[in-house]
């Protein structure tokens, strides 16, 4: 298990930059205040890593709230998506510049390929190899990627890809693909770590917060970190920001781990990566 500290941990990507293993995600968030104001909260707070996406339509927001916090940007880890309807080599380079200037920045921290689109992915991919080789970003990768369609990107690939987020919970283990992807150098990351509110329901996780003092919430991040597994809970309230960051002072057992990860049931709550195309 790698070390887990504190709020601004981090894990080491391939190439050597330090991802923050605990983010705020924003999707849903509304464009304007509401994720202005989450992204200040989640700042002023500890937060030091903010995950947006072009088809988000709030990277302004977004932009805003680093801007209006009391962190300064180069101590900010900030990620953003490329859209489907974007992807192409040129395609991709304008969608990057066009969410430069939305989020009001000079550079990201990662870049990713919101979800696979066979060949055109492969043109994105060489556009995200520029975009890193000319220093515009400091890390590139991929998300919704199962392992065939990272082994299809990696026949015309330069670089690996340093990151691929997945839907990843209790019902969605994936180990295989955790795997695969650690034997290639790429960092897994959890998207929907809650199941979309349905992790509150089951009795295990209840039984686990109940067991260290702690919420259900609580204990599925922890079980994220432990596993190794960078996480990006999302929530536009500031007391819900606060409570999903109070994972550090307690740790699972290897017990209690396997427990949550015996719970897998290959359910998606999110699109399956093979059949979307929106």
């Amino acid at each position: 298990m790698r070390t887990i500290s504190d709020l601004q941990g981090t894990f080491e990507l391939s190439n050597g930059v330090k991802m923050p293993y605990f983010g705020l995600g924003v999707y849903l968030s509304q464009d304007g205040n509401e994720v202005t104001n989450a992204v200040k909260d989640a700042l002023n707070h500890g937060y030091r890593h903010i995950d947006t996406a072009s088809i988000y339509d709030n990277e302004k927001g977004v932009g805003d709230g680093i801007r209006e916090s009391n962190v300064d940007r180069k101590d900010v880890f900030v990620v953003s998506k490329v859209w489907n309807n974007d992807q192409g080599y040129e395609s991709t380079l304008k969608a990057f510049d066009d969410s430069l200037e939305r989020l009001g920045l000079d550079y990201l921290d990662l870049y990713l390929i919101h979800w696979p689109k066979g060949e055109k992915s492969k043109e994105t991919w060489r556009a995200m190899e520029r975009l890193y080789e000319e220093k515009k970003v400091r890390a590139i990768g991929v998300s919704n990627f199962m392992q065939h369609h990272l082994e299809d990107l990696l026949t015309s690939a330069n670089i690996v890809p340093m990151v691929n987020q997945m839907e990843f919970h209790p019902y969605l283990v994936q180990q295989k693909l955790i795997d695969f992807c650690h034997t290639k150098g790429i960092q897994y990351e959890a998207w929907s770590p809650m199941m979309q509110g349905n992790i509150f329901d089951l009795p295990q996780l209840k039984e686990l917060a109940n067991k260290y003092g702690k919420t259900v919430a609580q204990i599925v991040l922890r079980w994220d970190l432990q596993k190794g597994v960078i996480t990006i809970p999302k929530s536009s309230k500031k007391e819900r920001i606060v409570s999903n960051a109070d994972i550090f002072d307690f740790e699972l057992s290897e017990t209690d781990v396997q427990l949550m990860d015996n719970l897998d049931r290959q359910q998606r709550f999110g699109p399956d990566p093979d059949n979307f195309d929106f």
